[in-house]
């Protein structure tokens, strides 16, 4: 059995988590602070939330990053030292073999005292802090969603001798794009991934992306955004050949985000992983923007797809007077450069890496 811990910001780490867990052949774990996703039939383990108490954020004045060593270790937080007895019991309990951290640096390190190997799921952006340095020299491999050739081409060679770059990972890539072949297969599914209501909602300006004109299918993610509403309005105004729909998380899912991107002439998305990953599976033209993010993970993202010539890729909302062009050019570009990012096997390639860490599965009593 191998333990898989996702982190409960955004959607994107749990989502990625199932579409591993339905390609492997074992048993797989689940570890985090979200709740048991639907469809999950594993074990499961929702740890204590450590950016809380008593319903407060955090003051993140105070020291919790242990003076730059580590990215978040409050002080006398109960959550923290909660979670910790959480993971350790768990190692000690049921003795996995490996477990997959996407992503914490202190549940890496937490889980390798306790004697489990890890395999630590890498993000884009700058990584080379004290922090990550040692989740990721600790660990026994990298797995990362993106093409060989990307996002690794700077680290140090000892990180790049055990990454292994599996492509986008999506819920959709075994969804079939008109006019292809089904996508391959893993190995034995847990149960259908379904939609996550976390990665779409309710649309502000029309019930789907049928139109008369173009259309822009406009994606956020749940990680939260530094576009305002003026912006997006502002960006609307100054395409009036062009109809936009939005999809943002709420409490009303939409069921239909897959036909929508096949229908959407246009995709601006955020530059989260997960999204990238969905409309890459689907293949649409592009303008992938970067939202604030700690290490500057989505900048990296929307200036790699923009310098691989897969999409339009801005580090910032572009101003009203530059979407007429940036659409036209995402147009131009089109959507089957998106077979470099995404092979439809990204899960499956996740998972015989999985497999193949050479790792004792126990041991002796």
């Amino acid at each position: 059995m191998i333990g898989y811990y996702a982190h409960h910001q955004g959607a994107g780490h749990v989502t990625r988590m199932q579409a591993v867990a339905a390609a492997l052949d074992e048993p797989v774990w689940g570890l985090s602070s979200a709740p048991r996703p639907a469809g999950w039939s594993s074990g499961w383990t929702e740890l204590a939330r450590d950016d809380e108490v008593a319903g407060d954020p955090v003051d993140e004045d105070a020291d919790v990053t242990a003076q730059g060593a580590l990215h978040w270790v409050p002080r006398g937080h109960p959550g923290l030292a909660q979670r910790a007895q959480q993971v350790v019991s768990w190692a000690a309990q049921y003795r996995p073999r490996l477990l997959v951290v996407d992503v914490s640096v202190e549940v890496a390190l937490l889980a390798r005292l306790a004697g489990v190997p890890t395999v630590v799921v890498a993000l884009p952006g700058r990584r080379d802090d004290r922090a990550h340095r040692l989740a990721y020299d600790t660990a026994e491999a990298l797995l990362a969603p993106w093409p060989a050739g990307t996002h690794e081409r700077r680290w140090p060679a000892e990180w790049v001798a055990k990454t292994r770059c599996v492509g986008g990972i999506s819920r959709f890539d075994s969804r079939v794009r008109p006019g292809t072949a089904a996508a391959p297969s893993g190995g034995r599914a847990r149960g259908p991934l379904g939609d996550s209501p976390a990665l779409v909602g309710p649309s502000e300006t029309a019930s789907g992306c049928s139109s008369s004109g173009p259309t822009v299918l406009l994606l956020w993610g749940a990680g939260g955004r530094g576009t305002t509403p003026a912006q997006v309005a502002a960006a609307r105004a100054a395409t009036p050949g062009w109809t936009w729909v939005e999809r943002s998380p709420g409490a009303h899912a939409s069921t239909e985000l897959w036909d929508e991107l096949l229908r959407a002439d246009v995709v601006v998305t955020h530059a989260g992983q997960n999204a990238v990953a969905e409309v890459a599976a689907a293949r649409r033209p592009a303008v992938v923007v970067a939202q604030p993010r700690p290490h500057d993970e989505q900048v990296a993202t929307a200036e790699c797809v923009q310098e691989l010539g897969l999409a339009v890729g801005r580090t910032s909302w572009p101003q009203p007077q530059e979407w007429p062009a940036l659409l036209e050019q995402a147009v131009a570009i089109g959507g089957q450069g998106w077979a470099r990012w995404s092979t439809g096997d990204g899960a499956a390639r996740a998972a015989a890496l999985l497999a193949d860490v050479g790792l004792p599965t126990r041991v002796p009593a």
